[in-house]
């Protein structure tokens, strides 16, 4: 099974900074968003902390079984910060979501701790495979409200769950079986909260309306098709977005 990846990380058109980053290892296979606590000391710091302790895990984590080892990326990645953070005084308190996903085989491990997303789209349909950690998504579970609702909750960006802000993590951490020519996005919020699911599912499905003939530039433009909608919807905050193909 071939794997085509892109993925990209734009300012927006209201931030001064980006407090985005993003990992893309091809040769692992493993690709991910880190989207640093807006409005938190450091963010890009430990966004940029993130996409470096990820690279240097696979080095001496290599043979660790899949779930253990992306659960183990994301825990080190937390301790990491919050060092810097204890080295730092001015840096306490800042923090970064992590969204993940590796190719192992028939099977996509997927890490998640934040608000950032990864999403899967085939045959025309886009699902999304994380659960927020998010003030907004505590309400959904206890049924306050609709999923077109919780868009206009002003309390949307409130996340209860983050990597590098307290010692002990919970890190969602599961397998997706993967069938021919499936479609994964991670994204942080500066895409989800700006695009629809259904606007995101459009343009993907425009520009790889052929997922087991399409190309690496396909990808790339599909990335790039993303980033500039969120754009012309305001681009109020940093948009990273990555799109990846298991292309039978």
């Amino acid at each position: 099974m071939a794997i085509l990846c892109a993925g990209a990380s734009d300012i927006g058109r209201k931030r001064k900074t980006n407090q985005d980053s993003i990992c893309l290892n091809h040769e692992r296979h493993f690709y991910a968003v880190a989207d640093g606590m807006g409005g938190h000391n450091g963010g890009d710091i430990a966004s940029q902390l993130s996409v470096k302790v990820m690279p240097e895990y696979f080095q001496s984590h290599s043979s660790q079984e899949p779930i253990g080892f992306m659960k183990g990326m994301i825990q080190e990645i937390n301790r990491a910060i919050l060092e810097k953070a204890t080295e730092s005084p001015e840096l306490h308190g800042m923090g970064t979501t992590v969204s993940a996903i590796f190719f192992s085989g028939p099977q996509l491990v997927i890490g998640n701790v934040g608000d950032s997303r990864v999403y899967m789209i085939n045959n025309n349909h886009i699902y999304q495979l994380t659960r927020d950690h998010s003030f907004v998504q505590e309400k959904l579970n206890m049924g306050i409200y609709t999923r077109e609702e919780a868009v206009k909750d002003p309390q949307k960006n409130v996340l209860v769950r983050s990597v590098g802000f307290e010692a002990d993590i919970q890190v969602d951490v599961f397998n997706y079986r993967i069938c021919k020519n499936d479609i994964f996005l991670i994204c942080s919020d500066g895409l989800h909260g700006k695009v629809s699911d259904g606007d995101i599912l459009y343009l993907v499905k425009q520009h790889l309306s052929d997922p087991a003939h399409s190309t690496q530039e396909q990808i790339q433009q599909t990335v790039n098709a993303l980033i500039d909608q969120a754009n012309e919807n305001g681009g109020q905050d940093n948009i990273s977005v990555i799109v990846a193909l298991a292309q039978a």
